[in-house]
């Protein structure tokens, strides 16, 4: 019973990395055709939203979906990273990063080799927090990539949705800031960074 528990864990786990992945590859290699057909799907959804505060008040509809991402991949985070190795690594870095450097600075050769030496071990370190890193970004993609498609495809034809910005006054939301990035986007990252750091703070993540 455990190994078959242990099984379905684990073909559980490679399909959702590969919807993750697919995802992934979707948005950038197919183009905007998958995009937009991504962003349609999910309107099903998120359209009565709209309709229910209003498009005026899309900014809200943003918000509610960072509310969503920030806590979904909070919680995603939480499950899947070993932060106690994360931590340990990272301040192993430090360490031989300050030892490097002083051996350097005062040209002690045979030093400099032995960390040298030592540099493959904590390469090695690094793959393992990377590829710990890519896990939780695929399974996030999941749900964050086709919200994003909904939302850029969404206001893209729906304009005149605005709202006030500190310093800024008055904007709407698909007036571009700089390049592509419009005002919607840098108001749905302030709010989901926000809600993040929050939900971070509560479940104790990352020691947040």
């Amino acid at each position: 019973m455990a190994q078959e528990s242990s099984n379905l864990k684990k073909n559980l786990d490679y399909f959702l990395l590969a919807i993750g992945i697919s995802l992934m590859v979707g948005v950038i290699a197919i183009g905007s055709d998958f995009r937009q057909t991504l962003g349609e799907i999910v309107g099903i959804l998120m359209n009565p939203l709209v309709m229910l505060v209003g498009q005026e008040n899309f900014h809200i509809v943003l918000f509610v979906m960072a509310a969503i991402t920030a806590l979904y991949a909070s919680l995603i985070q939480k499950y899947t990273i070993d932060w106690e190795l994360m931590r340990k690594t990272q301040e192993r870095m430090k360490a031989f990063q300050k030892e490097f450097r002083e051996a350097q600075l005062s040209q002690n050769n045979y030093k400099i080799k032995q960390l040298e030496e030592q540099r493959s071990e904590m390469m090695g370190d690094q793959m393992e927090m990377s590829k710990q890193q890519f896990k939780p970004m695929a399974y996030i993609s999941i749900i964050s990539l086709p919200l994003f498609m909904w939302a850029y495809y969404y206001i893209s034809g729906h304009t005149g949705a605005s709202m006030v910005f500190p310093f800024i006054g008055e904007m709407e939301l698909v007036s571009t800031i700089i390049g592509p990035i419009q005002f919607w986007i840098l108001w749905y990252f302030i709010t989901s960074l926000a809600i993040s750091q929050l939900i971070r703070k509560a479940l104790n993540i990352g020691g947040a």
